[in-house]
């Protein structure tokens, strides 16, 4: 099986690296990165069977279109965006199975990327409504040999759930970071509980700005439970609700 890998990121560098320590035909597209078998030139990828698109959220759907004129109508291809309504009504030559692997770091770029990265990591696969079982269980088998598990879900039910733990909590910890911004006593006390609980503050601009633009009212939907439920907590039994919420962290994270 030949797979290319187009954008070479923190996501399709941990990608490239995983699948070329268990030595894939391999190709890699990138503009900055210089090393064997990476190229600039899209039309290295003609061949693939399977072809990740890694570039960032407001790029994908140009290279989508130019990859159209590029594969063959064999080609399996997925992207790795962090939303999926916006391209999974697209249609193409070749056979699109839009995805996105729940992993990362708050750092980016190829050399910020690393081969054990999904390791253990959900990877949510939406299938469309002409994606043939085994098209499917190919991709699934390389998202597999990645160290991942397919969760399949739907492009609403995926928007509607990212918003609730990864795009609205990178906006909270932004807020929390502004929140010292004129207080110089508490930058002074900050420790590890703050930074742990701002980390997601630090996520690439570009990256950032995508998700707040382009799932707006999916964040907004979730700040305002998120208010709903800091009201209740601070009108409640403090002790017994925490309680609650410890409970049911320990059985998420079991």
């Amino acid at each position: 099986m030949k797979i290319g890998v187009l954008g070479l990121g923190l996501i399709g560098g941990s990608i490239y690296k995983k699948l070329k320590e268990l030595e894939y035909d391999l190709v890699g597209i990138s503009r900055t990165v210089n090393e064997d078998g990476i190229y600039k030139d899209l039309s290295f990828l003609k061949d693939c069977d399977v072809v990740f698109v890694c570039t960032p959220m407001n790029k994908t759907l140009d290279m989508l279109d130019k990859l159209n004129d590029i594969l063959n109508k064999n080609t399996i291809v997925t992207d790795v965006c962090s939303l999926k309504e916006f391209v999974a009504h697209k249609n193409y030559k070749f056979k699109f199975i839009p995805s996105h692997p729940m992993a990362g770091t708050e750092k980016s770029g190829w050399d910020n990327s690393f081969s054990t990265l999904f390791e253990g990591a959900n990877w949510a696969v939406t299938l469309k409504e002409d994606t043939k079982l085994e098209d499917f269980e190919k991709l699934k088998s390389v998202i597999n040999s990645l160290g991942a598990k397919t969760v399949l879900t739907t492009p609403k039910e995926h928007d509607r759930a990212v918003a609730l733990i990864s795009h609205a909590p990178m906006l909270v910890a932004q807020a929390l970071c502004k929140n010292i911004e004129n207080n110089k006593l508490a930058q002074d006390l900050a420790s590890s509980g703050f930074r742990d609980t701002t980390r997601l503050a630090l996520s690439n601009v570009e990256m950032a700005n995508d998700m707040v633009n382009m799932n707006s009212e999916n964040i907004k939907s979730v700040i305002k439970l998120l208010n709903e439920n800091l009201d209740e907590l601070l009108d409640c039994d403090y002790e017994n609700k925490a309680q609650e919420i410890k409970e049911f962290r320990e059985l998420l994270y079991s």
